[in-house]
């Protein structure tokens, strides 16, 4: 951005909307949803036909491919959020004097600890998991990439995010072979041959479930470094799991067009520090946010590129960056506009250690659970009834965690990377 457009003679003020947003979405995640979605199948299992609760298990559940729901959006919106953080921080960095080859250094270091982080908490059970499809393995992959174009300009950065989208289109397309045998269903990793033929019969070839570009790559990036037990003494070769398929049909190269969904925060950060008016930046970030959701929806519903989260399609990135641009536009004109800001709490204290309970969530959840059922009766979870179990369930484990996030809050412990 130019020089005129930026308010650089001021001290960045902290945007609150931000805060709340990313608290918005922990608290989503750290709550589980409320137990919504398992509540929803029990009322469904004595209620098939229950509209609300299908619609509220849909929304609190990730979509078999096609389409999208509340909870597809979480992952968009950390991926989002951090692009319009770093709009912030960095600017920070550079007040303080730091030159931009310390600044690439420390991107660089994030980066490796957001990869190895992710890795860390997601590899369950004895086996070290060199899966990088979460949300964090995710960012890190992209976050050299992203502070690379950080201040270079919304027209480079428009360049960036298209190249991206058009070239993670054409690796898809262009893979030859590609495609699963509906009628059998195959390949066979979790995927029924109903599965197949419910999900992917509208599907083009190149976009289905652990057959496409993607899918190709894991089978030889993953495989470099197999799946290893803690070392033992026993031979290597019992110790090797080679990777055959991601069971929810992920993949690494979602971190390409995932790249773009931070760019596209990126430039709404920059966006927010200009000198624009408060209520011109957030009708701009409204009206991209409904050009996204339009042109997502529009290369979807022509066949050009389905709308698929698990392998983040480029109508997926614009579809979804659209919704986290329409709801960081409603947050920054409440809470940063019009000053709405006493209900914001409870967010600002989770979405101010994200991190913290992030892997607090990922780690403690069933630990708290069975604390609160040794202190406080099996039957703890059963205050409403069994069919309300998952959402008591849920709310009094997410309370505890944000408790914590509470606690340091007041005693102003943040965990950064």
């Amino acid at each position: 951005m130019s020089d005129e457009s930026e308010t650089k003679s001021s001290k960045p003020q902290r945007l609150i909307s931000l805060d709340v947003y990313r608290g918005l979405i922990m608290v989503t995640l750290a709550f589980h949803g409320f137990g919504i979605a398992g509540t929803a199948a029990a009322h469904l299992e004595k209620n098939p036909d229950s509209w609300f609760w299908s619609f509220m298990q849909y929304q609190m559940t990730h979509v078999q491919w096609l389409g999208c729901s509340y909870w597809d959006l979480i992952q968009p919106s950390f991926m989002f959020m951090v692009g319009v953080s770093m709009a912030y921080s960095y600017v920070k960095r550079q007040r303080e004097g730091q030159s931009r080859q310390r600044m690439l250094g420390h991107a660089f270091g994030r980066a490796l600890i957001l990869i190895f982080l992710g890795i860390f908490l997601t590899s369950h059970g004895p086996l070290t998991r060199w899966w990088m499809t979460d949300v964090l393995t995710q960012m890190g992959l992209g976050y050299v990439f992203l502070f690379l174009l950080w201040g270079k300009g919304p027209k480079a950065q428009s360049i960036a995010t298209a190249a991206l989208l058009v070239g993670t289109w054409l690796i898809y397309v262009l893979y030859p072979n590609s495609g699963v045998e509906l009628e059998m269903g195959k390949p066979e990793v979790n995927v029924s041959s109903n599965w197949a033929q419910e999900h992917l019969q509208d599907v083009g070839p190149s976009w289905h479930k652990n057959s496409n570009a993607g899918h190709a790559f894991d089978l030889w990036f993953l495989n470099l470094m197999p799946e290893r037990a803690p070392f033992t003494g026993q031979d290597s070769d019992q110790a090797r799991k080679p990777f055959t398929a991601n069971p929810g049909g992920y993949q690494t190269l979602n971190f390409v067009p995932s790249l773009a969904t931070m760019i596209l925060g990126l430039m709404c950060g920059e966006l927010l520090r200009t000198s624009r008016s408060n209520e011109s930046k957030a009708r701009l970030i409204l009206l991209g946010g409904i050009a996204g959701i339009v042109l997502g929806w529009l290369l979807s519903v022509t066949g050009i590129c389905p709308l698929v989260k698990r392998i983040w399609t480029p109508s997926w990135t614009l579809f979804s960056t659209g919704w986290c641009a329409l709801i960081l536009a409603a947050l920054y004109w409440i809470i940063d506009i019009k000053q709405m800001r006493r209900w914001t709490f409870p967010f600002v204290v989770v979405g101010m250690n994200s991190i913290a309970i992030y892997c607090m969530e990922m780690l403690l959840r069933p630990w708290v659970a069975k604390r609160l059922q040794i202190h406080l009766g099996d039957n703890v979870f059963q205050i409403a009834g069994p069919l309300y179990a998952p959402m008591a369930q849920s709310t009094l484990v997410g309370l505890c965690l944000w408790l914590v996030c509470w606690w340091m809050y007041r005693n102003k412990w943040f965990l950064r990377i």
